[in-house]
């Protein structure tokens, strides 16, 4: 038996089934979660999902935004769903540590059978059935596929649908990676005729912003914006305090490395972000230009060769210097 099919048996055999994502959410965390809720509903599932830190603000429009129980800020009621699941679905990571220390901990002393949707590299060995899959643009292209694999794609409708192209559109910059296959367009084509209003989401996710995001990611990119453009690299950073300045919101600087990305003759982009004692690194790349082993060799990070995430506990100030120490070797050679 696939591991689609087994799935949906544990599926039809379980009672009490959770869905987990990694900490951090975003487009396709998201998107993944609340599209299989929806699946999960239709069927006649009891479903819950438990992420371990809220969704951002321009996130909130998704429908059964909020039935999500996010152990940061209800972490008892989070514990009791996870000791009583029969069934969990980790949705967009591929090893436990994503999920963050604490949730972690009550994750991996869950009994119950856990299953993994996930499309990043290296996956651990901690679930009974795991459709991994590196080359798919988003988790919700596989929740998509697992759909199609087990014959169920009349179960998609316009609710559960507009999750999974929210997840394709967001993990892909709106359709400009290399990860994009004609089968992702295929699928999106499919969705639109399933009565998925593209439009809508394209405007819930980014025509959204508030006036102080705005000036926060114009100071970014005016004041803050660093070319190496002999290495064809370019970094932007925000400190704490920079961040209260412009009041900072989650969310707010999602997207920004994109922008850096676009910036003509760059190959890679950097946002170094402080927050919470630690500094977060956002990578992309394009081109003969990867990121992934950058993040993973000197930034307790990794992801994907044109998009990854890293972390420092360093200062900025130190975290940023030890980026340009290393990063020219981590690019194609002349």
């Amino acid at each position: 038996m696939d591991a689609s099919q087994k799935i949906k048996e544990f599926v039809d055999q379980a009672q009490s089934i959770v869905i987990t994502s990694h900490k951090s959410p975003d487009g396709d965390s998201i998107g993944s979660s609340l599209a299989v809720y929806h699946i999960l509903k239709k069927w006649g599932k009891q479903v819950q999902i438990v992420h371990p830190d809220p969704a951002p603000e321009f996130l909130h429009w998704v429908t059964g935004r909020e039935q999500i129980v996010d152990f940061e800020t209800k972490a008892e009621q989070a514990v009791s769903i996870l000791q009583t699941a029969d069934l969990i679905f980790c949705l967009d990571y591929n090893e436990p540590s994503r999920v963050g220390d604490q949730m972690q901990e009550y994750l991996m002393a869950s009994k119950a059978t856990k299953v993994m949707i996930d499309h990043h590299l290296h996956p651990a060995d901690f679930c009974q059935a795991v459709i991994s899959e590196t080359s798919a643009c988003s988790t919700c292209e596989l929740v998509y596929k697992w759909m199609e694999e087990i014959d169920h794609l009349d179960d998609l409708n316009e609710t559960s649908g507009t999750c999974i192209y929210l997840g394709i559109m967001t993990d892909t910059g709106s359709f400009r990676f290399p990860s994009v296959s004609a089968a992702t367009h295929e699928i999106v084509a499919d969705l639109i005729r399933k009565g998925v209003k593209h439009y809508l989401i394209h405007e819930n996710v980014y025509d959204t912003n508030t006036v102080d995001r705005i000036k926060l990611r114009g100071y970014a990119l005016s004041e803050k914006l660093v070319c190496l453009n002999d290495i064809h690299v370019a970094y932007a950073s925000l400190s704490e305090e920079e961040l209260r300045k412009y009041n900072y919101q989650k969310g707010d600087t999602e997207g920004l490395v994109n922008q850096i990305l676009g910036i003509q003759g760059i190959k890679m982009a950097v946002l170094f972000v402080e927050k919470d004692g630690k500094v977060k690194i956002s990578f992309r790349a394009k081109g003969d230009y990867f990121v992934n082993e950058l993040a993973k060799t000197h930034f307790d990070g990794g992801g994907h060769a044109y998009a990854s995430g890293g972390a420092s506990t360093e200062s900025l100030e130190k975290t940023i210097e030890k980026f340009v120490t290393f990063v020219k070797d981590f690019i194609p050679k002349a």
